[in-house]
């Protein structure tokens, strides 16, 4: 069978050769941002920092001001502390469609469960609820670490880091030694480590007495308190993540490729707000939406099935003077929108699971996926074949290198994003993300060159004065 000719009919970025250095520059913003944003509240308050710094007001103190909103004009709306969207108003009325990038800010770990902590055999744990979609054997004896918050009764917010810094213990989920894992090495991958094993090493030494019972345990909780001013009761208004500790890494003996956890989705995030940055005023008004929950099935106040789109978007019409009845509803049906999520790469360790000639590879630029799901395209969105020309047309004027993938083999499994939900609006959405190697583990693997070109990609996304009228 004769397969597509990969490197005709997708040029890898690295034979641009002008272009290295701006790759390398470009990729050590982007592992600084994953060292310092490793659950969603952390990336959404740094990203929220960062719009402030580059002159974004905020969305709802210019509407209790009484303000305005005029084409140039830049606003922020945080949500939850958990979501948040940046709009550049652009010349064309916010009827005529936005140009609209979607990604999320969560990623797969573990929660701390509400009544985490207890003492068996003289060490002290913490019980774990595994978050999104892991393989939970991956989460056993590596270094680990936590990170969150802690809201106490009068409201006041307690930062949780441990496991960072250089000085600071890591955390540690325990596995079964070789020497004892016969019956567990006969068992299916997925069930050698079920989800009630995730729980986390957290002390060995007493407070008091050796051999009285629970005495690690109140160790642990007098550390907690000497340290954060917490006691036990404090964990029911908790929001404490474990994750993996350490930083970003080069990869390879090129240093071509990162290291890193969060890269799903953390990697299309950075891309896209580097290119939102550098709007000004565009013809079509310009947004970046940042949303939680993907990963579980993009539910609650700050997922993408809540109404946080159009909230935003009707509270934008209400600055800028609009007072049609019908003009939410346009707003967004004539969007047009980049769902910036990761996809999958080809895997020459693993090739069973691909359709070589539908799966991209890493240095070839960022991926329009035209549908995701599972099963015969079950829950995906399927975007059009209008909608993707006009894509191609961007990209290529832009000389923005790209690709396209697919989730691996038909029947072997899928995955989904958010694009089905905001293609409910009826706006034109499409899937065009950057390729991991070991998506949802520990430490996925990027290509530096993908990160830099999908920024690139996202720029002249947002900055075409192209719409959908010439593809209809």
């Amino acid at each position: 069978m004769i397969q597509c000719d990969w490197e005709a009919a997708y040029p890898l970025v690295w034979d641009r050769k002008d272009g290295h250095q701006e790759i390398m520059n470009f990729s050590e913003g982007y592992k600084a941002f994953l060292n310092q944003c490793k659950t969603e509240r952390e990336a959404a308050a740094h990203i929220a920092a960062m719009a402030k710094a580059a002159g974004y007001a905020d969305m709802d103190g210019v509407r209790a001001a009484g303000g305005t909103l005029r084409p140039g004009d830049r606003v922020l709306a945080l949500r939850h502390n958990k979501a948040l969207a940046l709009f550049v108003c652009g010349e064309a009325p916010l009827t005529d469609g936005m140009h609209l990038i979607c990604a999320h800010l969560d990623s797969p770990r573990l929660d701390i469960r509400p009544n985490p902590l207890y003492e068996a055999d003289g060490l002290a744990l913490m019980k774990t609820h595994y978050y999104g979609g892991l393989k939970k054997y991956q989460w056993a004896a590596l270094p680990l670490a936590m990170h969150g918050v802690i809201v106490m009764k009068d409201g006041a917010r307690v930062a949780v880091s441990i496991g960072e810094a250089e000085d600071d213990p890591v955390l540690y989920v325990s596995d079964l030694p070789k020497h004892l894992s016969a019956q567990q090495s006969k068992q299916p991958m997925g069930e050698g480590i079920n989800g009630e094993d995730l729980n986390i090493l957290v002390g060995s030494i007493p407070l008091e007495k050796s051999g009285e019972q629970g005495q690690v345990r109140k160790n642990v909780l007098r550390l907690l308190h000497e340290r954060y001013g917490v006691t036990e009761k404090d964990f029911t208004s908790a929001e404490l993540e474990i994750v993996p500790a350490g930083k970003a890494r080069d990869a390879g003996l090129d240093a071509s490729m990162i290291a890193a956890y969060g890269h799903d989705d953390r990697i299309c995030v950075y891309a896209a707000l580097q290119a939102m940055l550098l709007v000004r005023r565009p013809r079509y008004t310009c947004c970046l939406l940042l949303v939680d929950k993907e990963e579980v099935g993009s539910q609650g106040a700050s997922g993408m099935k809540s109404r946080l789109m159009e909230n935003l978007t009707a509270g934008l019409l209400e600055l800028m003077g609009e007072q049609s009845p019908t003009a939410l509803r346009r707003s967004l049906e004539h969007a047009l929108m980049l769902s910036a999520d990761v996809t999958l790469a080809y895997d020459p360790n693993h090739p069973e699971g691909f359709e070589p000639a539908n799966t991209a590879r890493l240095g070839r630029g960022p991926a329009l996926t035209k549908y995701a799901g599972h099963l015969g395209k079950k829950d995906c969105n399927d975007a059009s074949a209008e909608y993707l020309a006009l894509l191609r047309d961007v990209f290529d004027d832009a000389g923005v290198c790209w690709q396209t993938g697919e989730f691996g083999k038909i029947d072997f499994g899928g995955g989904g994003t958010i694009a089905p939900f905001a293609a409910a609006y009826g706006m034109q959405v499409v899937d065009c993300g950057i390729p991991l190697l070991s998506m949802h583990a520990p430490y996925e693997l990027a290509s530096k060159a993908d990160i830099y070109e999908a920024y690139r990609a996202y720029a002249a996304f947002y900055t075409t004065t192209r719409n959908m009228e010439n593809y209809l």
